[in-house]
């Protein structure tokens, strides 16, 4: 062939070296970037997968510094707490000291007094300072928002988290369904004459403050039975009324307190006295009811197997159910734990044992702290924790004498301070707030530590590990293979050059037509 129009050797010379010079261009770029996906071009599919890896390799780094920082404010707050704790234990010290009126003069119970107002003043004013960066810890702002709370129903409500799905309210609905009980004996007084003691009784009475010992004379009225009961109250915790408050109608024994660690034990020592007189005690075969001064029909209440026999019953702990689950009930409380819902009610008398009346409702309006822990924001991925006001106004709330009262109450001037206390003589109404104060701070401290430990740590521990699993799951998608890209840069250079070479022959052989031309 003599053709010199078209070069086709040429041709094939320059689409060879093109191509050669193009594959080094790759090689040379995928070394420099280290990247073996720059383009879309490079790998379509591969790039689509290591974008959205990426995307979750950048959320997770986002999850990783939110844990992070979630225990940074978790150990500012517990701090904070241990403060408050070590107050509380100065206070107990303090008031146990001055309930020693035998041993403890004025001058000395009124110093203690001041100590005691100086602490509280110094928990409500670490309630009010302790800060994580400008976040407010201890004052309530990080506590839930209720609203139709009927205080007929629920005398104290506390949330410890709530989730807000696509809504900004979430409404939480308590239906009792079983009645909280006391424990309950009773005696019928239908005796002759009605509603008298036959003859000298010495009976034992035992609940669950402990157990002590009365004697009645006998043709005493039931109504001096009641009296010596009611009169060791404190002592025993179990009280005594007239049913139909009729001392004809007899006498019934109960708990103070609701719930199966309420009991009452009333034994007749030493046996009957006259023929007849056995002092026969009797409990519901159902468990007791609340108690009421309604005249019971004894006759037919034993007949038809109501009231048995027996000289000890023990209470029942409320069921009901809240937003449809089962609550865990002790006495009259309630609590829900879940990622849903979690908090503790204390009901009223008259809501935890009626369980045919109209279920509560009441909202929970926003407020609470929410953790975003995961790379994507879902439900799944956060956590949310009620963080309750800390001031000496808010913690140990207790009822006493019909009304809730708090940690304030133990100041100078206040219905629990030790002067009121001295007055009374007796310092159970402050010991119980101050004790009920002390488990709030405590349970507080134990549910953040346990948040901490148990979600927090393990959050950490488990996005860390997607971390390096993702990356490397991105590295060999996207990353160069220096030791493939080196030796493909080497072939494509020596393509290179022996296309260089190549085309130069390719174009040498064109001119050799000159040679026919003479």
């Amino acid at each position: 062939m003599a053709r010199i129009n078209t070069n086709i050797p040429s041709v094939i010379a320059q689409e060879n070296l093109r191509r050669t010079q193009s594959e080094l261009g790759l090689r040379l770029e995928r070394l420099s970037t280290g990247l073996k996906i720059n383009r879309g071009k490079d790998d379509p599919a591969g790039l689509i997968v290591s974008e959205r890896l990426r995307s979750n390799i950048q959320g997770i780094e986002s999850g990783v510094k939110n844990g992070e920082r979630a225990s940074a404010m978790i150990a500012t707050t517990e701090g904070s707490l241990a403060e408050v704790n070590d107050l509380l234990n100065s206070i107990r010290s303090l008031l146990v000291e001055s309930a020693n009126t035998g041993a403890t003069s004025v001058a000395e119970r009124d110093a203690n007094q001041l100590q005691i107002d100086s602490a509280i003043e110094s928990i409500t004013r670490i309630s009010n300072t302790a800060t994580f960066g400008s976040l407010k810890l201890l004052n309530g702002s990080l506590d839930y928002t209720l609203s139709g709370v009927r205080s007929s129903a629920i005398t104290i409500a506390q949330i410890h988290n709530a989730s807000f799905v696509n809504a900004a309210s979430l409404q939480v609905q308590v239906d009792v369904v079983a009645s909280a009980q006391v424990g309950a004996l009773y005696y019928n007084g239908d005796t002759t004459p009605a509603g008298v003691t036959l003859s000298a009784m010495t009976l034992e009475i035992a609940g669950p403050k402990g157990v002590q010992v009365i004697t009645v004379a006998s043709g005493q009225p039931l109504s001096r039975v009641v009296d010596a009961v009611n009169n060791l109250a404190g002592l025993t915790g179990v009280q005594a009324n007239l049913i139909n408050n009729s001392a004809a109608s007899g006498m019934v024994f109960n708990s103070a307190d609701y719930g199966s660690d309420a009991f009452v034990s009333v034994k007749r020592l030493g046996g009957p006295g006259q023929p007849g007189d056995s002092f026969d005690l009797y409990k519901f075969a159902s468990g007791a009811p609340v108690v009421s001064d309604t005249p019971f029909g004894w006759s037919a209440l034993t007949g038809a197997g109501t009231l048995i026999a027996g000289d000890r019953d023990i209470g029942a702990d409320v069921q009901a159910l809240v937003n449809g689950n089962l609550a865990t009930g002790r006495g009259l409380n309630i609590s829900v734990n879940s990622p849903a819902l979690g908090l503790e009610l204390t009901l009223t008398q008259a809501a935890g044992t009626r369980p045919t009346a109209t279920p509560t409702t009441f909202n929970v309006t926003g407020g609470g702290a929410l953790f975003q822990l995961g790379p994507d924001v879902t439900q799944a991925q956060q956590a949310a924790a009620g963080i309750p006001s800390m001031a000496a106004s808010r913690l140990g709330g207790t009822l006493v004498s019909g009304a809730v009262q708090y940690l304030s109450s133990l100041k100078t001037g206040q219905s629990n301070s030790i002067s009121e206390n001295v007055r009374r003589g007796n310092f159970a109404d402050g010991s119980e707030i101050l004790t009920r104060a002390i488990d709030q701070v405590t349970v507080l401290r134990g549910r953040l530590g346990a948040f901490e430990r148990n979600v927090l740590d393990t959050n950490q521990r488990s996005l860390q590990s997607q971390f390096e699993n993702l990356s490397a799951s991105d590295s060999s998608i996207r990353d160069s293979d220096f030791a493939l890209e080196t030796s493909k840069l080497t072939r494509a250079q020596i393509l290179s050059s022996a296309g260089t070479s190549v085309l130069s022959l390719a174009n040498q052989q064109s001119q050799q037509v000159l040679q026919l031309l003479g």
